[in-house]
């Protein structure tokens, strides 16, 4: 158990590796209740909703889920997030890390607008199950309705008397399912999970396999391949910004856009023993050209992975070298994501 954001989070229950392992051949469950949730109510909530961060919120019918971007003035990411559109509201799933900063941002953005801000966060706990076994997970718990869930969709849904906001996302590259429910119930469901999962072998999983998941998938975390002094083009999350809509951060972006990045974000297989971690120096014919952002020894690939952020320059080359602790080893440039899921039926977001 570590501090983390306010919170005691467990790093582990029976080990990293075997946390990983048993997400992407079985299923995990995580408890994400340190994730901040904030719901916009009210005549301006589609205002607030567009101003406040990148996605289109208007394009979406409810139901509907996007990633998202809160964006500073100068384009520097504040938080990346996911926004849902209810039939009336919006709901915002933020960083916990970021989450006062999230609302200082919101209230900022929302003087002269008809709009609550609602913090449902300590209301409210969050659980995820993830992993090719989820939806038998979830069937057995008696969740089987939500299987009928599209990729990036979510619907409310009765388990006993206990109401459930379900979600088809998720932070490992997996199938699988994030549930929101009210805290005092969240024990009952958790144990539920655990039992419905047992005979196969899903096991809970803590921080330290929710990161060497989402490094494998590619995903970006805050504080190491975003923050407020990276851009989203640089990040290479261009695909979350919709320029169809005023937002705070869109004149800057759309300078970004017209001449282009300083750095892109790239991903990179680094030989040896030695596993890169954040703020290693990446070189390129002995010249430092960016640093690691994130790395680790993949369980599934059984390789040293890594993302950089690297000079747009430098961002096309293959052979790379990484100064470790003093020892320089080679790199070389590979696709994002490193690991793709083989099942990708029905999940297609649209």
């Amino acid at each position: 158990m570590v501090p983390f954001a306010g919170h005691l989070m467990p790093v582990s229950y029976a080990g990293i590796v075997a946390e990983h392992l048993a997400v992407r051949n079985r299923a995990g469950l995580f408890d994400l209740s340190h994730m901040g949730r904030i719901r916009l109510r009210g005549p301006d909530a589609l205002t607030l909703a567009q101003r406040i961060q990148t996605a289109d919120a208007a394009a979406m019918s409810p139901g509907r889920i996007r990633y998202g971007l809160i964006c500073a003035d100068d384009g520097g990411i504040i938080d990346d997030i996911l926004i849902s559109r209810e039939s009336e509201s919006f709901l915002l799933v933020v960083n916990a890390g970021n989450h006062e900063a999230d609302l200082e941002a919101l209230r900022a953005a929302a003087s002269g607008l008809d709009v609550s801000i609602e913090d449902i966060t300590d209301r409210r706990a969050m659980i995820a199950v993830q992993g090719p076994l989820a939806p038998t997970v979830m069937k057995r718990a008696g969740l089987g309705e939500a299987c009928a869930l599209r990729y990036y969709r979510f619907g409310s849904f009765l388990l006993d008397d206990a109401s459930l906001l379900v979600s088809r996302t998720g932070y490992t590259g997996e199938d699988g399912f994030e549930i929101i429910l009210d805290a005092d119930e969240a024990e009952a469901l958790y144990l539920r999970f655990l039992e419905c999962g047992r005979e196969e072998g899903v096991v809970p999983a803590g921080l330290g396999a929710r990161d060497t998941l989402r490094l494998e998938a590619g995903m970006p975390l805050y504080g190491h391949e975003i923050d407020r002094r990276t851009n989203p083009f640089e990040a290479g999350l261009e695909f979350a910004v919709a320029f169809n809509h005023p937002f705070i951060g869109r004149a800057a972006l759309e300078g970004i856009r017209e001449t282009g990045p300083a750095r892109r974000l790239i991903g990179l297989v680094v030989d040896g023993p030695r596993v890169p971690r954040q703020d290693c120096p990446v070189l390129l014919a002995e010249n430092e050209v960016g640093r690691i952002t994130s790395g680790t020894r993949s369980p599934v690939l059984k390789q040293n992975i890594a993302m950089a952020m690297v000079e747009t320059g430098a961002a096309e080359a293959v052979d790379f070298q990484v100064s470790i602790r003093g020892h320089v080893v080679s790199g070389r440039r590979t696709a994002l994501p490193f690991y793709k899921r083989k099942d990708h039926r029905n999940h297609a977001p649209t």
